[in-house]
């Protein structure tokens, strides 16, 4: 049978839904008469309860099962045979009207666009890459260092240097006023790294075990503490206590220390510098790939329907009450947020995926199974007990499916990156790192 499309914009549709009233009405006393078979009613035997109190307790409930389900298997038939790709759900509303015996529906919907590729030959792409470098082995042994460090109190006779642990008490006054979060007792903080305001970092230096002083300290205008926000307080401190920290030097015992099975400093450089080199790889990785994705949503044309962006929106909007919840705030479930907050992100996402799978579908970027079970080896090598970790994501279907979305933006990160013209840039190790 052939179907009527009215098309109402680029992407919405209309179609007339027609079921016959018998149709739906046997459905629904064939359904009522199995409920009876199982429904209870006081003063009736199971399976005993006459037909007019089934229907009357459950009629309409099953008249609406009955309705939402033919007439799903209708626009689902019938966009069939129109061949249309539904995006979104439809909207059903009943059509006056209807020939004897029969109930009408018009269902408003919209469909997938068409998306048009430019030519990504023309397309400027910038790729960067990073290196491993000695500087930057160094800098992680620092951290490595510290993350071991003791410390011991500093002779009384000396002040508080950088590298030291302090242990203070202090108020802060706004025009002589206490202010909230002014105050601390038994406060520790280390000198020269950048936890404390550098004003208040450097007026601590120098100060011995026992000493109190006074200094003014002019608060930033981008302060996050916004009753405090640019305005000048004066601090009271009294040291309690200085410790200096020891760092541990890197030789063999702090090589074995961390595991390193031959005990040596180059072996331990070794290690250092293969998982630095492993993060540097897929930090690249996640610069370039959005590169591409920037210059895949410029090179397309497209509509992005409205029923997908509606969806994506609703989702971040729960994905954020999650978040909310997770950090301890109250009814975050109920939270009103405004879904303007999350649309033009939404329709990015929306935009991009359509993009990306009409790239997929029409150059066969589909990830191929050795793909994904060397991109799961390879993230497993990070970990301890790699093999373990390859069985965790084989064995769950959903962490498998996030395994195949980042391969897919692999292949199509490649596709373009082969096709586009390409701006290589070296990027210093500390700024991929810090990015």
């Amino acid at each position: 049978m052939a179907v009527n499309v009215e098309t109402l914009d680029k992407l919405e549709r209309r179609i007339t839904l027609t079921l016959a009233a018998d149709t739906i009405n046997n459905e629904v006393q064939s359904r009522l008469k199995r409920l009876s078979r199982t429904v209870k009613a006081d003063g009736f035997r199971p399976g005993k309860v006459p037909m007019s109190v089934v229907a009357q307790r459950y009629g309409y409930s099953v008249q609406y099962e009955v309705m939402n389900d033919k007439v799903g298997q209708a626009f689902q038939q019938a966009t069939s045979e129109a061949k249309l790709r539904v995006a979104g759900p439809p909207k059903i509303t009943e059509k006056e009207g209807a020939a004897e015996g029969q109930l009408a529906f018009d269902a408003t919907f919209e469909v997938y666009p068409e998306v048009k590729l430019g030519d990504l030959s023309s397309t400027e792409v910038e790729k960067v890459s990073s290196d491993v470098t000695d500087a930057a082995i160094d800098k992680t042994l620092d951290i490595l260092r510290k993350q071991r460090r003791t410390f011991a109190q500093r002779p009384a006779a000396e002040g508080a240097q950088e590298g030291d642990r302090i242990t203070i008490d202090f108020e802060g006054k706004i025009d002589g006023v206490p202010f909230e979060g002014g105050k601390a007792d038994n406060f520790q903080f280390m000198i020269g790294e950048g936890q404390m305001l550098e004003t208040f970092d450097k007026a601590v230096r120098g100060m011995k075990a026992g000493e109190s002083k006074t200094f003014p300290l002019q608060f930033p205008a981008d302060y996050h503490g916004k009753d405090v926000a640019g305005k000048e307080a004066d601090f009271l401190v009294t040291v309690k206590k200085i410790e200096q920290q020891h760092l541990p030097e890197v030789n063999e015992a702090f090589a074995k220390s961390l595991g390193i099975k031959d005990g040596t400093v180059e072996g331990l450089r070794a290690d250092v510098k293969k998982n630095l080199e492993r993060e540097v790889k897929f930090r690249v990785l996640a610069r370039n790939k959005a590169a591409v994705m920037d210059a895949l949503v410029k090179v397309a044309e497209l509509d992005v329907p409205k029923a997908l962006v509606s969806s994506e929106t609703e989702r971040m909007i729960e994905n954020a009450r999650a978040d909310l919840k997770k950090r301890g705030v109250k009814d975050a479930e109920n939270a009103p947020i405004p879904t303007e907050l999350f649309q033009p992100q939404a329709e990015k996402r929306v935009r991009l995926g359509l993009v990306v799978a009409e790239l997929v579908r029409s150059n066969n970027l589909q990830a191929k199974p050795e793909q994904l079970q060397a991109h799961i080896e390879e993230m497993a090598q990070s970990y301890e007990k790699p093999a373990e970790v390859v069985r965790w994501y084989l064995g769950d279907r959903q962490r498998m499916a996030e395994v195949e979305a980042v391969v897919v933006e692999n292949n199509v990160a490649d596709f373009v990156l082969g096709k586009a013209k390409v701006v290589d840039k070296e990027l210093p190790f500390d700024d991929l790192m810090a990015g």
